[in-house]
């Protein structure tokens, strides 16, 4: 069923699940990160104005064959507020940067949260029922009278309707003086790190007033810095194991186990350059912008400006497998960099077997690469070319000087300022999670749908 499935899936057989999109555009409504619990049940949202809302993925309906896989609003609750730093003088944006769910342990759901500067923990909690028979309180709640308590009752707990409780339960704040770029819960389910530009902290999620700094890259002199740490992921069950990136392009596997600072790698992962390849753009599109461990803890996939690379950890000298995901735009890095598009930091996504891989791209694309087959395919998350139930068709793009063929679409006529950073796949099935600026689409596949 799952070679099959993909197979489907890499032609483009994607049926359309839900589109969700916020009536008022601004700023503030647009996604800045998306992720799914380890049971795909949930998927958390998060977005520039400091919100995050959780959405549930409906049970199966007898009456409603399609309804499995549909994701409806579960919860919305506000993570972060602007705040200032008086002593720095610097306003701290309220933008969610990233959202990581921490493994089930019991009826509720946790997960961590940060903006640029201050990491929380939330808990997540349904309540369908309420006590009633107090002693000492009357039906609205006020304290009674001693004097007119002539005897006790039990209190009971009466149905009502399910309420989703939000709380905060931890606060991690003043640990990091640059804007954190990643968070990822450690394996052992009681520690997590955090990563800015230039340290990584390790937290205890029982502990808020400390942490201790793992790696630190920052130089006596700033004028010496020559890289910055883009993204970094602990392994999914190697608790000690960790990786980060840097906007060299490198990627470094640290060994909690033979020191405390990681400021010397166990592994180096690094590409040679091609002299004869270098430009004035070099530098910057090697930097890599996104690092996922797979689901099997044997593979890295890593993401820079023009193209994913799947890296295995037994092979340092060259990356396993690359994957050119808009290479038409060479020709336009000048124009790229004038407009500041070439810093843009595109996410990318592992499915749950490992075998194909996402990310996303410009003109609202993205793109899937079988690793098995090796076919891809570019697909449109847009208003205009999809709606519900509809199989979305592939698209294809036309270099500049190259022969167009009916429905390409010319690197010229792309719309840059519509770009696809943030997706996230079920961890177990074919669905698919794509935040295009303020809207939020999900995809299922179509044989996945029809089995239900």
């Amino acid at each position: 069923f799952l070679s099959l499935s993909l197979s489907l899936s890499l032609s483009s057989s994607f049926l359309f699940s839900l589109f969700l999109s916020l009536l008022i555009f601004s700023v503030s409504d647009i996604i800045s990160t998306v992720e799914f619990n380890h049971t795909g049940e949930l998927l958390a949202t998060g977005d520039k104005g400091g919100r995050v809302v959780i959405f549930q993925r409906e049970p199966e309906g007898k009456t409603e064959p399609f309804s499995q896989g549909e994701y409806n609003v579960y919860s919305t609750f506000q993570s972060h507020e602007p705040e200032f730093d008086y002593l720095k003088s610097l306003e701290i944006e309220e933008k969610i940067n990233k959202i990581r769910w921490l493994p089930q342990q019991n009826a509720a759901h946790f997960l961590l949260s940060t903006n640029d500067k201050t990491i929380k923990l939330w808990k997540v909690s349904e309540r369908d029922k309420r006590p009633e028979g107090y002693n000492l309180k009357d039906e609205e709640g006020r304290i009674k009278d001693i004097s007119t308590v002539t005897s006790l009752q039990v209190p009971v707990l009466m149905p009502m309707d399910l309420m989703v409780e939000v709380s905060p339960r931890r606060v991690f704040a003043n640990a990091h003086t640059y804007h954190v770029n990643s968070i990822s819960v450690n394996s052992d389910c009681e520690t997590y790190l955090s990563a800015d530009d230039l340290r990584i902290n390790l937290w205890h999620l029982g502990i808020t007033d400390r942490s201790f700094n793992i790696v630190d890259i920052k130089p006596a002199n700033m004028e010496d810095l020559t890289e910055v740490i883009t993204a970094a992921e602990f392994h999914p069950f190697h608790c000690n194991l960790f990786v980060y990136s840097s906007s060299k392009g490198t990627l470094r596997l640290c060994d909690m186990r033979e020191q405390a600072l990681c400021d010397k790698h166990s592994k180096l992962f690094e590409e040679p350059e091609d002299p004869s390849a270098r430009s004035f753009f070099s530098e910057i599109i090697s930097s890599v912008s996104d690092v996922k461990f797979s689901h099997s803890g044997r593979y890295l996939l890593t993401r820079d400006y023009l193209t994913a690379k799947v890296w295995d950890l037994n092979m340092e000298n060259k990356p396993l497998e690359t994957y050119q995901v808009h290479d038409y735009l060479r020709s336009k890095l000048c124009s790229l960099y004038e407009n500041d598009c070439i810093f843009d930091k595109f996410e990318c996504a592992w499915n749950g077997s490992d075998s194909v891989i996402m990310t996303g791209a410009y003109n609202n694309f993205f793109r899937m690469f079988d690793r098995n087959t090796k076919r891809d395919v570019t697909l449109e998350a847009s208003r205009e070319s999809s709606k519900p139930r509809a199989v979305l068709k592939p698209r294809r793009v036309c270099a500049a000087g190259s022969k167009r063929r009916k429905d390409d679409i010319s690197v010229d006529s792309l719309d840059f300022s519509k770009k696809i950073l943030h997706t996230a796949w079920h961890p177990a099935e074919n669905i698919i999670a794509i935040a295009a600026t303020n809207n939020l689409y999900i995809f299922q596949d179509k044989l996945n749908s029809e089995m239900h």
